[in-house]
Formats: structure tokens, sequence, C-alpha cells
């Protein structure tokens, strides 16, 4: 994975926490942003996948916690290390998210639906709310910036993938929520991708990645790499006067009537 469009040190200075980080998006986002300067902390479920993915990027500009993003006692041990390490927190990435059913949201059992609910949801949330509380990370005296990973099946029902599309249709409307609630101090944005080529949308592409492309007036699915340079603009200054916005990254897929 290469970051596209840096500008150098546009994040020189800076701290990130990046979750779900240890491949696909994630990764690519903490490596844009470390490309770009910053110190990045970056989470995941895994200890193993975590250290291989800081082993791929420059020595001592990451620093890896390994936990669940749903659980508290990880939320707080996170922000406790970056506090300790770090002195501070600039951006918070929310990429953490599951998707454990495949089929009809009629047919869902519900304790899967409160899981996926939980991850993708209340989790973004707990995340938010924790950074914004935690008094050594000083993330509101810091004009703090949030970018939550959302989906274009927040917008348009996805065959297969409905409750998934519910449970980002609710990170689109809280990142709205709260960027009018915890402005002007605290700037909140979401990029809501289409299908992207990672292990976790594989179901979506695999042994018909082409025929699913045709869709797209790009032609092409996502790379990790599209999303990690959106997710860096609404991270940076150049976004200053962006707030409550969800960016649709998703090759003209929308626009085209298509369905992830």
């Amino acid at each position: 994975m290469n970051p596209q469009h840096t500008g150098p040190g546009r994040f020189s200075g800076r701290t990130a926490i990046v979750t779900g980080a240890s491949r696909g998006i994630g990764l690519a986002i903490a490596e844009q942003l470390v490309s770009e300067g910053a110190r990045v902390c970056i989470t995941a479920r895994k200890a193993g996948p975590l250290k291989e993915a800081t082993a791929a990027l420059p020595q001592g500009s990451v620093i890896a916690v390994a936990g669940q993003a749903d659980d508290p006692r990880h939320r707080r041990e996170v922000f406790d290390t970056v506090a300790r390490e770090f002195g501070g927190l600039d951006i918070l990435v929310n990429n953490a998210g599951i998707n454990p059913a495949y089929g009809p949201v009629a047919e869902l059992d519900l304790d899967v639906a409160r899981k996926v609910l939980e991850v993708n949801v209340l989790a973004t949330l707990a995340w938010i709310q924790d950074a914004v509380a935690h008094p050594a990370l000083c993330f509101a005296e810091r004009r703090g910036t949030v970018v939550n990973l959302s989906s274009v099946t927040a917008e348009t029902p996805a065959p297969g993938i409905g409750l998934y599309g519910v449970s980002k249709a609710a990170v689109s409307h809280l990142t709205r929520t709260l960027a009018a609630e915890l402005g002007p101090l605290i700037r909140v944005n979401a990029v809501a991708p289409a299908v992207v080529k990672t292990r976790f949308a594989k179901a979506l592409y695999e042994g018909r990645e082409k025929e699913v492309a045709e869709d797209y007036p790009m032609r092409r699915l996502g790379v990790p790499s599209d999303i990690a340079s959106a997710v860096a603009y609404l991270a940076s200054a150049d976004s200053a006067w962006v707030t409550g916005h969800v960016l649709t990254v998703d090759g003209g897929l929308t626009v085209a009537g298509g369905t992830a």
C-alpha cells in the first residue's frame, strides 16, 4: 500500500489513533498519516497482526494496543497509553467494524444484530466520548478531529448486508449529530466507501471482480489508499471548515444507480 497525495509534514507534531488498523483500510490510513508526519497508535483485536503492521511502518512512529473495540477497558488502555507516550490526541479515526451476518435482515438472529450495533455504532460513540472526556488527552483544547468510517450501504440497501447498512446509517447520523454538538473545538466527519479490495469485503467481489467493477463509472473497485487519502483530507487543516460531512468515496457507483 502506497500513500497517495501526501503533503510534507501536514500532520507534523500531531498524534492519532486508528482503530481496526492491523490490515486493510485501517492500516492504509495509519500509513498515510505516518507518511505525513503523524505519530499513530493502531488498535485491533489480535496482537500478532498488530505486531506485523507495526513492523511495516517506520520505527518510532507507531505504537500498538490490542483489544476489542467495544471493550471499555481496552479503550481506557489505549487512551492512557497515548497520553503517556504522545502527550495528547489530535486525530481519532473510528475504522473498527464487523459484519458477521449475510442474508435478509428479516431473518437475522437478534443476538448477532446486537453485536453488530454494539461494535459499529455504540463503540464508535464510546471512543469519541472517552476521547473528549479523558483529561490528559486535551482533545478539545487541541482542536481534535474525528473521522468515522461509514459506507454507501448507509444510503442504499445492499443485498445480504442489510444490517451492516443499518449500522452505518447510524454512524452517518451520529457523525452529523456530534459535529453539531462538539463544534467549534472538535470537528466530526465520515468517509463512506463502496466496495474496497480488502479481506473484509472479499465476499462482495471475489471471483467476479471484473463483473462487479462494471457497475462503477471508474471501472474498478476501490483500494485502501483511496480511502486513506480521503480520511487524511478530513483529518487535516485542509478541511478546516468542514464538519458534519459524510464524504462518499465510491468510484461513481451511487451516481450510476448501483449498490455495493
